[in-house]
């Protein structure tokens, strides 16, 4: 078989201060951004034309460095609202062009500031559609990102790390980004004018198990009017029962969902034995499907933006969608009684599954929008009349 032909990285500047090394030693230079400092991870990359600030403040990022494949990043600046976790999860960024100027009523800061403060590091002037390219023809590669102002790079030293670096699979990142001790949560969705809400009257009550939750799934479910109990990923069901749920919802999260699920899994049998609405997004989907039997699988370069095209078996209705995922549950592995109820348009992966006669569902997309488009916020809905049926 014919090695794939990569795109060679673009030089653009002559004197780099900063510089992305991949473990097969290409080299993308480039102009420094936020912090200075170096990380290693798994270069991604994501298609969201805007929500840069949810993206690096997903906790489902952790391990990652994000290429950003839409140019005009920085343009709504930075503000206190935008951000998914209290600190970014996200290794660093690369971006093609300098970061805009921000111009948005709601900026309240340059993103270059933002990324100093919580000590992320980035590159600007790379060629990110030749890497883009390069991550869809051999997949995503470990690689580490660094920002030196005198621009002094150990370059094989560099490529030494990247190589070293275990990657994602077999990785239970869940344990470094969830909560360390239970919280309620009651905070609404944000809105023109008003910006974020309070749950004032709740009609259920819901134990959120965070595996790396984003804050806008939590508003969600407080604005479909769930009083939220959030318990840490290693929660027993002892635990989360003692709370007497109306239903357990399953959230996103980093990491390799088998490696999580060592001991997520026993747990989440334990549940479904008793008959409580579930509902899983992304890590929480794949933490469901491990425990009703299925498999999951890293996949080749992964899932991540804000417009993907995802079908509803069962009504036929294509929603566009918010994804960021490396890992999948694979679809010939789902058990008896247990069906695919969404699949993507791009590769007609896995996107969602439900339990046939018992409330039941997962997905593996983003139904909170947070960043994307609102087309699934009615899976929110449909978790609450689950609730309301029971």
């Amino acid at each position: 078989m014919n090695e794939p032909t990569l795109p060679s990285p673009l030089m653009v500047s002559p004197n780099p201060t900063a510089v992305l090394v991949l473990a097969d030693g290409s080299t993308f230079p480039g102009q420094g951004l936020g912090a200075v400092g170096d990380a290693v991870g798994e270069v991604c990359f994501n298609t969201s034309m805007t929500g840069y600030q949810e993206i690096l403040t997903d906790p489902s990022y952790a391990g990652q460095i994000i290429t950003f494949t839409f140019p005009h990043i920085g343009n709504v600046g930075a503000n206190v609202e935008d951000i998914e976790s209290v600190k970014p999860a996200a290794q660093g960024l690369l971006l093609r062009a300098d970061i805009t100027t921000p111009s948005n009523f709601r900026s309240g800061s340059h993103l270059n500031h933002w990324l100093k403060a919580h000590a992320l590091v980035g590159i600007a002037g790379i060629d990110t559609r030749a890497l883009t390219i390069r991550i869809r023809k051999v997949g995503a590669p470990s690689g580490v990102i660094a920002h030196d102002p005198k621009g002094d790079f150990d370059i094989p030293a560099m490529r030494e790390r990247a190589a070293q670096w275990g990657g994602l699979e077999g990785m239970d990142l869940a344990k470094e980004v969830t909560c360390a001790e239970t919280y309620d949560w009651s905070e609404t969705c944000w809105g023109l004018r008003n910006g974020y809400g309070e749950l004032r009257s709740a009609k259920h009550h819901v134990v959120a198990v965070d595996y790396g939750a984003k804050r806008n799934i939590l508003r969600c479910l407080a604005s479909a009017g769930c009083r939220v109990t959030v318990v840490p990923a290693h929660a027993t069901a002892e635990e989360i029962l003692g709370h007497n749920p109306n239903g357990v919802f399953l959230s996103n999260g980093p990491g390799d969902p088998a490696a999580t699920g060592a001991y997520a899994v026993p747990v989440l049998r334990s549940l479904l034995n008793t008959g409580l609405p579930i509902f899983g997004i992304c890590l929480g989907h794949q933490m469901l499907a491990l425990s009703l039997g299925a498999q999951t699988e890293k996949m080749h370069h992964g899932h991540r933006g804000a417009n993907h095209p995802v079908k509803d078996i069962s009504t036929g209705k294509v929603e566009i969608t918010s994804q960021n995922h490396g890992f999948v549950v694979v679809g010939d592995s789902l058990p008896q009684g247990v069906k695919a109820s969404h699949i993507s348009l791009f590769d007609q992966t896995l996107e969602g599954i439900v339990v046939e006669g018992r409330p039941i569902f997962a997905v593996q997309y983003h139904p909170e929008a947070s960043p994307g488009p609102q087309d699934s916020h009615y899976l929110f809905k449909r978790f609450t009349a689950l609730m309301d049926g029971s």
